[in-house]
């Protein structure tokens, strides 16, 4: 195939119909007619030989082809949108730019405490929205809607950029008056009552089935392996309940180091190591394509690695 003679406006026509799934939505967000669209679509089909969009019952779904396609057409398209864009400085002094940030309770609890506070000493101006993991889509953060997405994912979009801000552990914490703190065995903990706390990936929660072991995470992972199952009591998405819980009932909070050391000075509390084996995780950062190339975002990029590099030497 001849490059030349390819109409480089279908790659565009491409792009924006497999983000949005649908002819009719294609057409509107390139302000064009649904029957050009549908032309466009047909030219597609014919220069790559393939349907690539089919319709089923859940509508417009892309065929693998198509999926393969994808990251490449985004990535050319990324480039191509910032090498037109004028070039601009981004000062942080004095930029009033909002910044729009998903992350889960973890990652706010731990990492944007500390991004706040060197916010309002080199950048008072900016402002954070932070925005939880049941109000984001896949979708919102590869249109760019939602600048950067911080959490844990078990997998991400091939559209999508990512890097790692940190790996962290587990630790365990209970009550100090807890006399399971004096011997913390396996055979204890399992006889002990639990809480369990997490909210990883995009979207509405839609409940837990405690008898669901694969979908409980690492450490019901860990334990299943060992033929192991413990007592959840309280389900929470929220680590600062799963602490306050801790603190006050005979439970037992495991969860990542960087948030069990929330509470490292209250004598109030113990914490302590898992009595068997759980492997780290890495929490991730993500972004849009669209948003690679952005002198801003480059700048937010780069201070979310220089406050995770910093907290990491008081871990």
């Amino acid at each position: 195939m001849n490059i030349s003679k390819v109409d480089l406006n279908l790659l565009v026509y491409l792009d924006v119909l497999l983000r949005e799934g649908s002819v009719t939505k294609a057409a509107n967000q390139l302000s064009i007619t649904q029957p050009a669209m549908s032309n466009g679509l047909k030219r597609l089909r014919d220069l790559f030989k393939d349907p690539l969009l089919v319709r089923t019952s859940e509508g417009m779904t892309p065929t693998q082809r198509a999926l393969e396609l994808q990251p490449v057409i985004r990535d050319v398209l990324s480039k191509l949108e910032a090498s037109i864009q004028p070039e601009t400085e981004f000062t942080p002094a004095t930029s009033t730019r909002t910044f729009r940030i998903m992350a889960s309770d973890y990652a706010e609890s731990t990492l944007l405490l500390e991004l706040v506070r060197t916010l309002g000493q080199i950048a008072p101006n900016i402002t954070l929205d932070l925005i939880t993991p049941s109000d984001v889509t896949f979708h919102d953060v590869e249109q760019g809607k939602v600048d950067m997405a911080i959490n844990r994912f078990d997998e991400l979009p091939l559209s999508f950029h990512q890097k790692v801000v940190w790996y962290d552990t587990f630790a365990c914490v209970v009550s100090s008056d807890n006399p399971i703190a004096k011997q913390f065995t396996l055979d204890n903990y399992l006889k002990s009552t639990h809480i369990w706390v997490s909210k990883t990936g995009f979207g509405v929660g839609v409940g837990i089935d405690p008898n669901e072991v694969q979908k409980l995470g690492w450490v019901d992972s860990e334990l299943n392996k060992l033929g192991k199952k413990r007592d959840i009591r309280v389900f929470t998405r929220h680590y600062h309940v799963a602490l306050q819980l801790a603190k006050t009932q005979n439970l037992i909070a495991t969860l990542p180091r960087r948030a069990a050391k929330i509470f490292k000075d209250d004598p109030t509390v113990t914490i302590l190591e898992p009595p068997f084996d759980i492997p780290p995780f890495a929490l991730k950062m993500a972004w849009s394509a669209l948003l690679q190339h952005d002198a801003g975002h480059i700048w937010l990029r780069r201070l979310i690695g220089e406050v995770a590099e910093r907290l990491a030497e008081n871990v």
